[in-house]
């Protein structure tokens, strides 16, 4: 066999172990596969730098499959290349417990770099792994061999390009002039529903040049065009590059060959035969894979084996001449080690106080002279969010400034800190306002399916924010976002209150954290009279206990409307009714304490209870029980100052006190 011919029975083998997978699980989507090889193969073993026995390696080249659904040819390539991906797990595709699930999902698989299948998200992904390895390349190559060289490869689709999601990213990538951020564009003109002439007619090339990246087109069954086009990629260093490869959807396919029916559904078993034929494979049997194919794709083994040890030995050389570089860099690599007591802020006493968003800001000065890889940003709103730190903006002239401005882009902007959270190296945090959480809840949702720990600010958290009105004040967001498995939602009731929250969310691993914060001025609680801050940490507390080892009742706040619990309690204590106020800045974080905890909290036999949230009420029955009350805002808000927004719609200590009392009479006549 010439190796021109190994080269196809390779490309080959990649097409028929879609094929077969899918026809065995009888579900996914072989076409883009078949269509890909091509590309993937020339990347794969011409370009990519990896080390198959290490997926973890920090300097190997990153690559992400944005068009997710493609997925067996990522699972094919992976198993091919010598990752620890057996061929048994390719033959349970789509299955239960396998680690080859229908989209590729971070964390699961050995080699996947993050979760995608939701268009376009891969392709933001993407960008914020490019924005790290600028970042920590420019920081830390200092000797004369890089420790830090990589590229960030991907392959997208049409429907990522359609995605607004990539324009954002897209955007902002060309901006920056992210040289070492190359996609292969499947471009082969078929979506679900058809030909992309039904919906999809621009010139997308043009959109992609006038956004600042380098492009080029080719034929994508042309292995040599292939080389020569990521060969130039590589060699325009001031530009992202796309390259659109033209493909023929289901290559290979006799009948389906070009056709949206070899999009998301099995050939078929004739069909397959008839591919393999045309293929001049040399077995009909499912899952073959021809011996000199393999031994041909393991070379990605030996040749990542010695990438790592240059690299080792690199970095064995800087260790020699600059130690204190090396133990940052690995620093860098790691979860912060901070002395909190030392770092975080303490704010006194006030019963005016400070909008907590103010807090946040506070708390942000301190943690980024603390934490070098603090690396933040907002969608155009710093001043608003307070998420500006003292550093230069990062940009195309300045890799080693620690803030984005990510303009107004809240959906690219949380998939980017997911991609530089997946690089290693960073702990990014971005901030809007929490209305727009809507804008980036794809990102917010795959942050915590994949378990990332990407930092949200969401300021002007409820109707406090005022004159600005009900499009611009969230009444469903707080809820909403609590329904997302994984998430903290983290709502402070002051500035003390605001830095725990911050020590959460940094020293979290499992999951995204999101901030909600005040626009408005709220009480600074009085610790020496009240409970201890650090009980935040429990995600609830008791704030201001009541004189009976029993209290008549319970009183939950979060956020801006715990101060109006405290002013309640006051006036209920002096009617004889003995009240406790807890504190409730995280219910995620509370349910995950012992029940023994959450008894002494909120002890079940105490059924008078009231919770006051400025947004749905939706939830909170949890909380207050059967019998309880929750007051809220159960409609969209208005336009006025804040303070008449709270007394219009009842989010008084008054209205607590009425509720309290009146629960407190039912309970009785129970009794």
């Amino acid at each position: 066999m010439t190796d021109s011919r190994l080269e196809q029975q390779s490309v080959n083998t990649l097409r028929t172990l879609s094929m077969d997978a899918v026809q065995k699980a009888n579900s996914g989507h072989p076409g883009m596969p078949m269509g890909m090889a091509d590309a993937a193969y020339v990347l794969w073993t011409e370009f990519l730098r990896h080390s198959p026995q290490n997926p973890d390696w920090i300097d190997r080249d990153r690559f992400v499959l944005s068009a997710g659904h493609g997925s067996m040819l990522l699972y094919s390539l992976l198993h091919l290349t010598g990752y620890d991906l057996s061929l048994e797990e390719l033959k349970k595709f789509r299955q239960w417990n396998s680690k080859t699930p229908g989209h590729p999902e971070y964390g699961m698989t050995p080699g996947v770099e993050t979760t995608t299948g939701p268009l376009g998200q891969g392709f933001a992904n993407g960008v914020g792994m490019a924005v790290a390895e600028t970042f920590l390349a420019t920081k830390f190559n200092t000797g004369k061999t890089p420790i830090i060289d990589h590229y960030t490869y991907g392959i997208v689709s049409d429907g990522d390009l359609m995605e607004g999601i990539s324009q954002e990213a897209a955007s902002l990538a060309g901006h920056l002039k992210l040289g070492k951020l190359i996609y292969l564009y499947d471009d082969n003109n078929i979506t679900i529903d058809g030909s992309t002439d039904l919906s999809f007619t621009e010139d997308r090339l043009k959109r992609f040049e006038a956004n600042g990246w380098h492009i080029q087109q080719v034929d994508g069954h042309d292995r040599t065009a292939i080389r020569i086009a990521i060969q130039a990629a590589k060699e325009n260093t001031d530009k992202p590059s796309i390259i659109s490869c033209k493909t023929r959807i289901g290559y290979g396919s006799p009948n389906k060959q070009g056709s949206a029916s070899s999009h998301g559904a099995p050939l078929g078993d004739e069909e397959i035969k008839l591919a393999k034929e045309g293929y001049q494979f040399p077995s009909f049997d499912p899952f073959f894979i021809p011996e000199e194919v393999k031994i041909n794709f393991r070379e990605a083994i030996k040749n990542g084996g010695r990438f790592e040890q240059e690299w080792n030995h690199a970095m064995d050389e800087l260790h020699a001449t600059d130690p204190e570089l090396v133990k940052q860099f690995y620093g860098f690599n790691n979860e912060p080690d901070v002395n909190w007591d030392e770092v975080l802020p303490s704010f006194p006493a006030d019963t005016k106080g400070m909008a907590t968003r103010k807090a946040s800001g506070e708390t942000l000065k301190k943690l980024s002279g603390a934490v070098p890889n603090l690396f933040g940003g907002s969608a155009d709103l710093s001043p608003s969010n307070n998420t500006q730190i003292d550093s230069q903006p990062y940009s195309s002239d300045n890799r080693t400034g620690r803030y984005v401005h990510y303009g107004v882009r809240e959906h690219a902007m949380v998939s980017i800190m997911n991609g530089i959270n997946l690089h290693k190296g960073l702990k990014p945090y971005g901030g809007t306002f929490l209305i727009f959480s809507d804008y980036c809840r794809p990102a917010i949702r795959l942050a915590a399916l994949s378990k990332i720990p990407t930092i949200l600010v969401f300021t002007h958290d409820s109707v406090g924010l005022g004159e600005d009105g009900p499009t611009h004040q969230p009444i469903e967001q707080l809820a909403s976002l609590r329904l997302i498995p994984n998430t903290y939602v983290l709502r402070p009731a002051d500035a003390n209150e605001t830095t725990m929250c911050w020590k959460i969310a940094m020293n979290r691993t499992g999951g995204p954290s999101i901030l909600a914060l005040t626009r408005q001025a709220v009480p600074t609680v009085d610790r020496s009279k009240e409970a201890p801050v650090s009980g935040v940490e429990n995600g609830a507390y008791i704030l201001a206990d009541s004189e009976k080892s029993t209290p008549d009742a319970i009183i939950i706040g979060t956020g801006s409307e715990v101060s109006l619990a405290v002013e309640a309690k006051e006036k209920l204590m002096a009617q004889d009714i003995d009240v406790r106020v807890v504190s409730m800045p995280c219910q995620e974080l509370f349910r995950e304490q012992s029940d023994e905890y959450k008894e002494s909290v909120l002890p079940e036999g105490v059924t008078t209870r009231v919770s006051i949230e400025a947004g749905v009420t939706q939830g909170w029955q949890e909380w207050v029980g059967h019998y309880g009350r929750s007051i809220g805002i159960n409609h969209f808000g208005a336009s006025a100052p804040y303070s008449t927004i709270y007394k219009e719609f009842g989010l008084t200590a008054e209205r607590v006190v009425e509720e309290v009392l009146q629960c407190h009479e039912v309970m009785k006549a129970k009794i």
